[in-house]
Order: C-alpha cells, then sequence, then structure tokens
C-alpha cells in the first residue's frame, strides 16, 4: 500500500535532480585529480561517470584516455596507471614500473594528485555558495516575526508545546532563524527550550528521548509557522457552484463548517481527511467584516484552483543582498559554518545517547529524497554546494580507499622516507573496499526498511 500513494511524478523531479547534481559532483571531484595526473604525466587510462562492472552505457577513447559513463549511480573513477585503486590491476602492479606510472613519481606529487578531488569540492563549495548569495541574497523568516506563533505537531505536544507558542532561544541560546529551530536543538543536546506564550516568556524541559525521536523523524513533525490562508490568485480552474464571487484578501475561515483559523488547522483535524475525497466542498473566507460563503468544485487533482498567500508576505522575511565582493566572503563562511555543523552531528553518533547511527545514515535514496518536488533552481544549488562540501569531508578521512587514506600512507612515506609496500597497499585497498560496499549496503537496507514502514 505504501507504494500507492506515493506521488511518482514529484519522485521523478527528484530522482533528475539528484542525478544531475550527483554527476556534477562526481565529474568534477574526479577531473580534480585527472588534471593534476595529467601535469605530472601520469597516463589516465579511464575517467568514468558512474561505475562500469561488465559494460559500459557509453564509451570512447581519446588519446589514452577511455572516457565513459557507467551504469551503476555510486561515484565515478579515474583509473591511473600504476596506482592500487579499486580496480585492484595486480598484474599491472607485478610489472617492473613505468615513467608513466603513479608509482613512479615523486611522494610530494603523488599527494596533490589524491587530494586533487577534495581541493576542488572545496573550491566548488565556495564558488557556489558564492553565486548563490550573489543571485539570491539571504533570505529567512525571524522568529521575532512569527505573530501568529507556531503550530504544534505531535512531537511538539509531547514536550507540552501549544499552538501559538513561539520557540525563542533553544538551550539558553536566542533562535534567530525559525529554519533552525529544530536542528539547534539536536546539535545542542537541549535540556530545556524557552517560549512565549501569550506574552509571558516560560522554559519547557527536553524529555529523554524527545532528541532521539526528532533525529529520527528528520525534524518532522515538531513545529512549523502558523499563519491565515489568505486567498492571493484565482486560478482558471476555480468553479464556484453557488454563492458569490470570491476576490483576492478573502482570509478562509471554514470548510464545511469546520472552523479554521490557519494553514495547519486543516491537516490537525482527521475529520478533514475525506475533504481531498469530495467533487465540492463549502468554503467560507472572511471579507472585511462580512463573510463569504461557496460551494467550489475540485479538480481532478483535488484543487479549488485558489492559491495562497506564501507565509512571508505574511509574516515578513528578511533578505540580505550581496555584491559580488560581498558575497565572496559571505560564500566561504557560509561553507565553513555548513562543515561545521555536520561534523557537530557527526559528533553525536559517536558520544549521544539518543543521536543513533540507523536513524541518520542514508543511501542515494535518502539523499535523492531531500531536494524539492518541483525544480527549485536556488534549492538545487544550495543542496549541491553543500554536498560538495560533504563529499571533500568524507573523502578525506583517512580510510584505505578513500583519498584520505592514500594521502595519509603518501604522508607517512614523505615523514619517514619509506614508502609502504604495493602487498601492504593492496590489502588495505581491499580492507577499505570492504568496509565502504558493507557501509554502503546497510545504508541502502535502512533506506529500504523505511520506505516500506513509511506511514506505519
Amino acid at each position: 500500500m505504501t507504494l500507492l500513494v506515493i506521488d511518482w511524478s514529484s519522485v521523478g523531479i527528484k530522482v533528475l535532480q539528484f542525478i544531475l547534481s550527483f554527476s556534477i559532483l562526481v565529474v568534477l571531484h574526479e577531473l580534480g585529480h585527472f588534471l593534476p595526473a595529467r601535469w605530472f604525466k601520469c597516463r589516465v587510462e579511464k575517467f568514468y561517470l558512474f561505475f562500469n562492472p561488465w559494460f559500459s552505457i557509453f564509451k570512447k577513447k581519446i588519446g589514452d584516455t577511455e572516457y565513459g559513463l557507467g551504469w551503476v549511480p555510486f561515484g565515478g573513477y579515474v583509473k591511473i596507471s600504476g596506482m592500487i585503486d579499486e580496480s585492484m590491476d595486480k598484474e599491472q602492479m607485478a610489472q617492473p614500473a613505468q615513467p608513466w606510472e603513479f608509482r613512479s613519481k615523486p611522494a610530494w606529487q603523488r599527494l596533490i594528485i589524491m587530494l586533487g578531488g577534495v581541493t576542488v569540492n572545496v573550491l566548488l563549495a565556495f564558488a557556489i555558495f558564492i553565486m548563490i548569495l550573489w543571485t539570491w541574497g539571504d533570505r529567512y523568516i525571524p522568529v521575532s516575526d512569527l505573530k501568529y506563533g507556531l503550530f504544534a505537531d505531535t512531537l511538539g505536544r509531547k514536550i507540552g508545546l501549544k499552538d501559538g507558542d513561539n520557540i525563542i532561544a533553544v538551550a539558553g541560546k536566542p533562535v534567530i532563524r525559525t529554519n533552525r529551530i529544530g536542528s539547534e536543538i539536536i546539535m545542542n543536546e537541549a535540556k530545556s527550550i524557552t517560549i512565549l506564550r501569550d506574552g509571558k516568556q516560560m522554559d519547557l524541559p527536553v524529555p529523554t528521548g524527545f532528541i532521539s525521536q526528532l533525529s529520527k523523524n528528520r525534524l518532522d513533525h515538531f513545529v512549523s509557522i502558523q499563519y491565515p490562508q489568505i486567498i492571493d490568485s484565482l486560478t482558471p480552474y476555480v468553479k464556484i457552484l453557488s454563492g458569490p464571487p470570491i476576490q483576492k484578501g478573502d482570509t478562509l475561515i471554514a470548510i464545511d463548517g469546520r472552523f479554521v483559523k490557519y494553514y495547519w488547522d486543516i491537516y490537525k483535524d482527521t475529520s478533514f481527511a475525506y475533504v481531498t475525497r469530495k467533487d465540492n466542498e463549502t468554503m467560507s473566507f472572511k471579507r472585511g467584516n462580512d463573510t463569504v460563503t461557496v460551494v467550489l468544485a475540485r479538480t481532478e487533482k483535488h484543487s479549488t484552483g485558489i492559491g495562497y498567500r506564501d507565509p512571508e508576505k505574511i509574516l515578513g522575511v528578511v533578505q540580505i543582498n550581496y555584491t559580488l565582493l560581498q558575497a565572496i566572503p559571505a560564500g566561504i563562511s557560509k561553507a565553513i559554518t555548513t562543515l561545521r555543523d555536520y561534523i557537530r552531528n557527526l559528533r553525536l553518533l559517536f558520544t549521544s545517547k539518543e543521536v543513533k547511527v540507523q536513524d541518520n545514515l542514508g543511501s542515494v535514496v535518502s539523499i535523492a529524497s531531500v531536494f524539492p518536488p518541483v525544480w527549485d533552481w536556488e534549492s538545487f544549488w544550495s543542496l549541491t554546494a553543500i554536498f560538495s562540501i560533504l563529499l571533500a569531508f568524507m573523502s578525506v578521512l583517512p580510510i584505505p580507499a578513500l583519498d584520505g587514506g592514500h594521502a595519509l600512507f603518501t604522508l607517512y612515506e614523505m615523514i619517514s622516507g619509506r614508502k609502504p609496500s604495493d602487498k601492504f597497499m593492496e590489502y588495505s585497498q581491499m580492507v577499505g573496499m570492504v568496509l565502504l560496499f558493507g557501509l554502503m549496503a546497510y545504508a541502502m537496507g535502512l533506506d529500504i526498511f523505511r520506505i516500506f514502514h513509511w506511514g506505519k
């Protein structure tokens, strides 16, 4: 039943965004290895987007390099002659070293080649964040402007929140941005939150187990912004079966006799669940001191054709614009902040009793799911920049089979003057690959489990 209720058109848009973003990151990461390898006169045998066991979707040889597209979308690779990598080409390594091979180059050149992908990912994140701030600026709804307060969802109500409350501080630290409330509770492992209720400030304790559930839910079912449903536009699909015309500026106050004050009132009352199955519904709107009641037909997609005002227009938004010169330091700072927050979250996996690996680990399925269900270039580039800086961090970890593992062995060689044997490097590569593929399989298994238990 779970698969039947999925909006597959939205899934398709998410997948397309993921593939494009992932392809950009992988190609540029591998280009970071490819270019210095060529500069140092190494022979690059293959340059692939995605892996190609048994066959390739596309391949073309230009010079010494075969360029291709694989069919397993878990990454990509460049095969550099004389390097122990995922290809595990033992036959080549058994031959005498050639001048064009990776293993023949000085350690400092090999180190640059190994760290080239990480370097490109960091620079790419900087560049994207800079361009985002220069093009769109920085925009957010401040906590201080939530004049209707927050809607307390199931998790929020469990800790004593009520509709209309406003969370103004987490663990004693003021919260400025509305969209940071949930993540700040997790990252600070907050024991209390400070709320504003009916003009009075009070502290609510965060009970044991709440952070675990919030983390498991990926911040869902906690709190959301409350705002009235004010008509902003009327599409050609609006069909009034009875009653006077409706117009922009009217505020929704009831559906089929059920009171509606804010957006989330429509969804928190289970009696509204039947609405999407009806062919029409009676809606009441407030217009000045008058009440307008109409019967509206619903379209095949269960829409009335009414467009409601965006919460940013109702509550106000802080918009910070940047010149290109201002965007450069701001973009770099945003990339560093993103990485710092990621490391803080990663640390919790090892130090927190509530933030668990199985609730936060995910495969490409989880990554694709964070893209919006409609194509939004600002969101697309923001997520691509975030994934780029995270890919750089993950790649530089000192784990065999990752760039960081190869770099660590090269640094050991430069410091000690002793080069690890090819046999040691082969075994290290195999161990690293087993660990990585095991982790990928585990993450994929978790995502499959979540799909079939979605909504249960």
